[in-house]
């Protein structure tokens, strides 16, 4: 999937915080302030709906170019680095859990929530998105998933026609479900051979529920390369490609792996 000659090493910061319900001013200021204080990265990950926390009142959504937009804008320019979170959008009559991936020329790509979260309604307020996104950086590939996704391996598959090196989720995963988190975020990274980033917030949103973070880097054998607990914080993780072209080339599992097609 990657060329062993490649040996650069991808930066990451991930962004572990509390979020002002509903309130995107608060929100951004926030982000603003902990994204500012952060050395040279390449990659900046926020949890899902990062400006309003995780909330079913449509009336928060953005169209795209936008507050929320222009803020991804202007720190990705400031940090030159790629920035990753999702964010309610609206979109003519339709709303969406749209993840975007916004780089340091203003570029940006986007993909929406595939999985939406019945159990919170979230099925009713938004609707599916049917694209899964690869985004290359910086001579690495990455799929970044949105929360409720992790539980769906096959969405989150590594494959042939379409690989990746690095599998991001941006969440909102509450406490009590914490160990499915942990459990998942492994197993993603163990049966796809990626690295796996995931980022979730902390703190109690405005429904009362509690988040305890737990936001993880991971190797391509599932092992930590660095938990966040359940504090706010920004911590730093570099990736080695160098490291991941030798393991898959040593234990080439993916070779093996059922052939599919993701539905739409």
């Amino acid at each position: 999937m990657t060329s062993l000659s490649d040996t650069t090493t991808l930066t990451a910061a991930l962004i572990q915080t509390d979020l002002v319900w509903e309130d995107v001013t608060a929100n951004l200021a926030n982000l603003e302030e902990k994204i500012s204080a952060l050395d040279e990265v390449d990659v900046i990950v926020l949890p899902e709906m990062f400006n309003t926390a995780f909330t079913m009142n449509t009336s928060v959504a953005e169209p795209m170019n936008f507050t929320t937009t222009r803020w991804m804008r202007q720190m990705a320019e400031l940090k030159q680095a790629l920035v990753i979170g999702s964010f309610a959008a609206k979109q003519g009559d339709q709303f969406f859990n749209r993840l975007v991936c916004m780089k340091p020329d203003g570029s940006f790509q986007f993909s929406d929530k595939r999985h939406l979260f019945r159990m919170g309604g979230e099925n009713e307020a938004y609707t599916p998105g049917d694209v899964r996104l690869i985004v290359e950086w910086k001579l690495w590939r990455i799929c970044p998933l949105v929360c409720y996704d992790l539980r769906f391996p096959v969405w989150s598959r590594n494959n042939a026609s379409d690989p990746y090196d690095v599998l991001v989720y941006v969440a909102n995963w509450p406490a009590k479900r914490a160990y499915a988190w942990n459990t998942l975020l492994r197993a993603r990274a163990i049966e796809n051979q990626a690295y796996v980033l995931g980022v979730n917030r902390v703190g109690v949103d405005g429904k009362q529920i509690h988040y305890q973070g737990d936001s993880a880097a991971l190797d391509y054998l599932g092992e930590p390369l660095l938990m966040l607990a359940d504090a706010e914080g920004e911590k730093v993780v570099r990736l080695s490609r160098e490291d991941l072209d030798k393991y898959r080339l040593a234990f080439p599992a993916l070779t093996d792996a059922d052939g599919f097609e993701l539905q739409r």
